[in-house]
């Protein structure tokens, strides 16, 4: 059974932070480099940053089968539109479908909100899910380079989906 259950307790937290551990490098190292996804982990996926982010308006989500952790996400609401800032499962859980259940529970958030739309930002050399969000109805909308510090950028298209 899939559940997506609201998290703010530490342990949780401690939970997603070594999911993120295993899930980035893994899958960004490649597209990033070892170093860069070091410091992100520690800038935006440590139990600590993730507990500003939540005072700051964030929601994290994680998600179970059978009570086991898969996999997480992250989003806030920006005006008329929910932000999605993460979305990841674990390697041996993908192609099961529980990426399209994390899609429908993120939609179902949104238009519980009053959005009208999800955007998220994607690395422009992502191209395995820049190619998962446009197959389900996902459009560029833009680009961005920001600088996180240290050196490093972080180099996006900018995704939205309508829900109109």
């Amino acid at each position: 059974m899939i559940k997506f259950t609201s998290v703010t307790e530490k342990n949780d937290l401690d939970r997603i932070e070594t999911m993120a551990e295993v899930i980035w490098h893994e899958h960004y190292t490649p597209i990033i480099g070892k170093e860069q996804v070091v410091y992100m982990l520690d800038k935006f996926q440590s139990t600590d940053s993730m507990k500003v982010q939540i005072e700051n308006g964030y929601t994290y989500i994680m998600i179970t089968k059978n009570e086991d952790p898969i996999g997480y996400l992250a989003y806030e609401k920006r005006q008329n539109a929910l932000f999605l800032s993460k979305i990841y499962l674990l390697k041996n859980e993908r192609g099961k479908g529980f990426g399209r259940l994390a899609m429908n529970h993120i939609f179902e958030s949104a238009k519980g909100k009053g959005c009208s739309s999800v955007q998220l930002t994607v690395n422009r050399f992502n191209q395995n899910s820049i190619s998962a969000y446009q197959r389900i109805g996902f459009e560029k909308r833009g680009e961005v380079v920001q600088d996180i510090g240290n050196g490093f950028v972080m180099d996006d298209y900018i995704m939205e989906k309508s829900l109109m």
